[in-house]
């Protein structure tokens, strides 16, 4: 500080904290991608979100006749889009939905959604009106989201068990977890259309873009070990090791929030899961 600046700013400049005059890391990709830019899903040219109808008094109490007027690509999504048709039960005028196509679905098909609507592959009804063992998609996961589980290609859930008393259903999930949901949620019957998308190999790199391309920046991936160490947390080394746990606290600044973060446990899965036994008496 020169004797002609005030001693107000030399006082200032010297209770600056340490941290603004330390060298940080750079930005690393997993805060880019918080801020959106490049990484923001292509939803342009998608045909619209896929959902049952808003839940109403047709539904609650009998049923309402829709027509299948076309089966539809939508970009990003591996499963086809089904546009059904409905009367509007309130009003002279026709309401145009998209729903999750069930595999066997077909244009000019008739699909009835309603308690009251009869067992078979396309129509909408309470998981609570159908048997157990039913196998069903696009499962509501309260009554009236219209549809939250079991919607990619080739998806099913299954019904486990009815409690009547209570009004719950137990059902399994396509990662094989069981859920208890409410018996009034509704399920489209059958699995979703495009199943074995998957069993094709990729082969080549162009068919990896294009089909990233279609969703959002997300391919190519460099690993975090392959890095320098400003660019990721596993960075550098001589060889391509990360160099401490790969777990990491919930709370941990944003540049440091990498690898398995507040992981229950880690590894394998191995053994069998014994349910624990009640004794009788």
């Amino acid at each position: 500080c020169t004797h002609r600046q005030s001693p107000l700013v030399f006082v200032a400049r010297s209770c600056l904290p340490e941290s603004i005059h330390q060298k940080m890391g750079r930005v690393i990709r997993a805060q880019r991608k918080g801020a959106g830019s490049v990484f923001r899903a292509h939803t342009s040219k998608r045909k619209g979100p896929a959902n049952f109808r808003s839940l109403d008094y047709s539904e609650r109490n009998g049923y309402v006749k829709g027509v299948v007027k076309d089966i539809l690509h939508d970009p990003g999504r591996g499963a086809p889009l089904a546009r059904v048709t409905f009367r509007d039960p309130y009003k002279y005028r026709l309401k145009k939905e998209l729903f999750i196509c069930a595999e066997g679905l077909y244009s000019g098909q008739f699909i009835y959604c309603g308690k009251k609507a009869q067992l078979s592959v396309g129509n909408v009804l309470p998981i609570g009106e159908m048997p157990e063992g039913t196998i069903i998609c696009n499962v509501e996961a309260k009554v009236g989201d219209r549809g939250t589980f079991a919607r990619a290609s080739g998806d099913y859930a299954t019904i486990i068990s009815h409690n009547h008393d209570e009004g719950k259903s137990r059902i399994k999930l396509p990662s094989g977890a069981k859920k208890v949901v409410d018996s009034s949620v509704r399920a489209m019957v059958g699995l979703v259309a495009g199943g074995g998308r998957i069993d094709k190999p990729i082969l080549k790199a162009g068919r990896a873009y294009h089909k990233y391309h279609a969703k959002r920046h997300s391919w190519p991936t460099v690993r975090g070990v392959a890095m320098n160490p400003v660019d990721h947390p596993h960075g550098g080394g001589n060889h391509q090791h990360i160099g401490h746990a790969s777990t990491v606290r919930r709370d941990c600044p944003p540049g440091a929030k990498v690898g398995l973060i507040a992981a229950r446990r880690t590894g394998r899965l191995r053994g069998t899961k014994n349910a624990p036994q009640t004794k009788e008496t």
